[in-house]
């Protein structure tokens, strides 16, 4: 017995279409309509994709991790883009297996600076960044620099904006290397493969790594445990100076950058914040200019 043409329109799109122009519908009408459904159907992944996926796609057609590799981790050490963007894919997918592979390949790992860059979301941290790598780019012309940056993924459809290269025009040269990462959960500022990929980098040879997190609360010090320096940024416009007091990042970041400088009230900013700065610290004699608590405007640093 003929099935509805929508319960067909449920199926391949191609056997939707098969069945509709082998006239399997009721009637006329309801063919005409799954007709011209079928056609746009079939039509819309000629624009570009090449199929059109599902949520459960990805799960269900997703390649073991370490099959993948090819090879990959014995040739990290090259520093090859493409080895080094699958071995962090690998640690994502399959994290147990590569984390094992890993450690066989690379007991030892060179010690490579990792700076952490954590903040408050949009208080220009990705901004900040490009300009670090421009200045590491002119000021150390034969080192490398590899970034990872972590953008929130939303709650309600699970997925993220990996924008943070959209703010960075320097990382268009041979010697940096960028790899975007999702939390994967709502309530954190890190995805819970970065360390793996920070292993990646390192191994990779990498001269820096800097590691840029999504924006985060006043309570929030994950960037402390994945680096070896943590800069927060922060802007002028954090409300009330008692305010200072509930943000942890105060008590455990190495320097201190209030973006937006050219913000009103910013001098004000930077003087609630030093005094918050010398109280965490127990640095009551020390000189304001001698702090690592800094006005910065990223916007204009070119």
């Amino acid at each position: 017995p003929a099935r509805s043409c929508d319960a067909r329109l449920d199926d391949d799109v191609g056997l939707s279409f098969a069945l509709v122009a082998a006239g399997g519908c009721e009637d006329a009408a309801s063919a005409g309509a799954a007709n011209h459904r079928a056609r746009r159907a079939a039509a819309a992944p000629m624009n570009g994709a090449p199929r059109l996926f599902k949520d459960d796609d990805a799960a269900a057609m997703a390649m073991d991790g370490i099959a993948a590799l090819d090879g990959a981790l014995e040739r990290l050490a090259e520093g090859q883009t493409r080895d080094i963007a699958r071995c962090i894919t690998a640690a994502e997918t399959d994290p147990e297996g590569f984390g094992s592979a890993f450690s066989a390949t690379h007991p030892e790992l060179p010690a490579v600076p990792v700076l952490g860059i954590t903040g408050t979301g949009g208080a220009g941290k990705s901004s900040m960044v490009d300009e670090l790598v421009r200045r590491f780019l002119l000021d150390f012309p034969d080192a490398r620099i590899g970034l990872i940056s972590v953008d929130p993924s939303k709650r309600k459809t699970g997925g993220a904006l990996l924008g943070d290269r959209i703010r960075m025009n320097a990382i268009q040269n041979g010697r940096v290397y960028m790899r975007s990462l999702a939390t994967r959960q709502s309530n954190l500022a890190l995805s819970k493969h970065v360390a793996e990929a920070v292993n990646v980098l390192k191994a990779a040879r990498f001269d820096l790594v800097v590691l840029e997190t999504s924006g985060i609360g006043q309570s929030d010090t994950e960037i402390m445990d994945h680096s070896d320096v943590a800069l927060y940024v922060m802007t002028p416009e954090f409300g009330a100076a008692t305010q200072l007091e509930k943000i942890d990042m105060l008590d455990f970041a190495d320097v201190v950058a209030i973006n937006k400088f050219d913000k009103r009230g910013a001098l004000d900013a930077i003087r609630d914040v030093r005094k918050q700065f010398k109280r965490n610290h127990d640095l009551w004699d020390a000189a304001d200019e001698d702090l690592p608590v800094v006005g910065t405007i990223a916007s204009q640093f070119n």
